[in-house]
């Protein structure tokens, strides 16, 4: 008798243990497949970003994005119309896809950078035609010598500057140069949109604010922390720092940038309504440990 008792108990124990384990192995799964679920998420999000005008949408990959930003923010920072920042983006889109080459092609073998340029032509040296804001000031600089570029066509104003063996092909870039001009000119608010994965790196405001004043010069900024940048700026000349911002938040690990009543959030993936301070730009990093990790 006291041995079927003793062998119950046994086999209640036993049958608690297996619900236990089974129960722990569904909450493991559980775990693994949210925590999966996240990951994959991230490795779906393709990372890119648009600028709209109208009902037409234009793309770029991010190294793209980030080197137009820096042929604007030149623009920008000379004071120069919109216009010539279109016709810098669809010559350079043309050139070399706006990617800062190391090399040239069969017609021009040392023809280097965003605009192709060549050292034996007397655009500079390799390591000056390959440095973005040299070369856009380099295209900038005989930009401004043609007569009434600013009503040119696109072609005309490019091929007077570039001197190219297939001239009309700039016109195919105009819509997306123009587009992303007027964008990054902040002449269309908040028309600037990057996509991008989380990040597994914290940012730091000081190098967000020395690439800034880099791209336009001298800039009215403040460091209240390491992971917050502010820029005072008003109107167009905001909303180009904001979406200069942007542009670069990727290789800057910016997660946020608030100005003119919206923010651009990373996580969010685009602009929303915010509560914003007039006249001020705020850029949030990605802090060390909050940083998520990229997949």
């Amino acid at each position: 008798m006291a041995y079927a008792k003793a062998e119950v108990r046994r086999r209640r124990r036993m049958k608690t243990t297996i619900v236990l384990v089974v129960l722990l192995a569904i909450l493991s799964g559980g775990i693994y497949l949210a925590v999966n679920q996240v990951n994959s998420s991230e490795v779906l999000v393709r990372e890119r970003c648009t600028a709209v005008v109208g009902n037409d949408t234009y793309e770029l990959g991010l190294e793209q994005a980030a080197n137009a930003s820096t042929i604007v923010s030149v623009a920008v920072a000379r004071g120069l119309p919109a216009r010539a920042a279109s016709i810098a983006l669809a010559t350079a889109v043309q050139e070399s896809g706006l990617r800062n080459l190391d090399y040239g092609d069969q017609a021009g073998p040392d023809s280097r950078g965003l605009f192709q340029q060549r050292p034996s032509q007397g655009w500079g040296t390799d390591a000056e035609v390959q440095d973005p804001i040299f070369a856009a000031g380099a295209f900038y600089d005989e930009l401004v010598k043609v007569p009434g570029y600013e009503s040119l066509p696109i072609t005309e104003a490019a091929q007077a500057v570039q001197r190219s063996a297939l001239p009309d092909a700039y016109a195919d870039h105009e819509a997306e140069g123009r587009a992303f001009a007027s964008a990054l000119t902040g002449n269309s608010p908040a028309s600037l949109n990057c996509i991008l994965r989380g990040t597994d790196q914290s940012g730091d405001s000081a190098a967000v604010r020395a690439s800034a004043e880099q791209a336009f010069g001298s800039l009215d900024a403040t460091l209240p922390d390491a992971e917050t940048l502010i820029l005072n700026a008003a109107g167009a000349q905001g909303w180009a720092a904001a979406q200069w911002a942007v542009a670069n938040a990727k290789a800057l690990h910016i997660e946020s940038v608030s100005f003119g009543g919206l923010q651009w959030n990373r996580s969010g993936h685009g602009w929303n309504a915010a509560e914003t301070v007039t006249g001020q730009i705020v850029v949030e990093l990605a802090a060390a440990d909050a940083a998520t990790q990229a997949s």
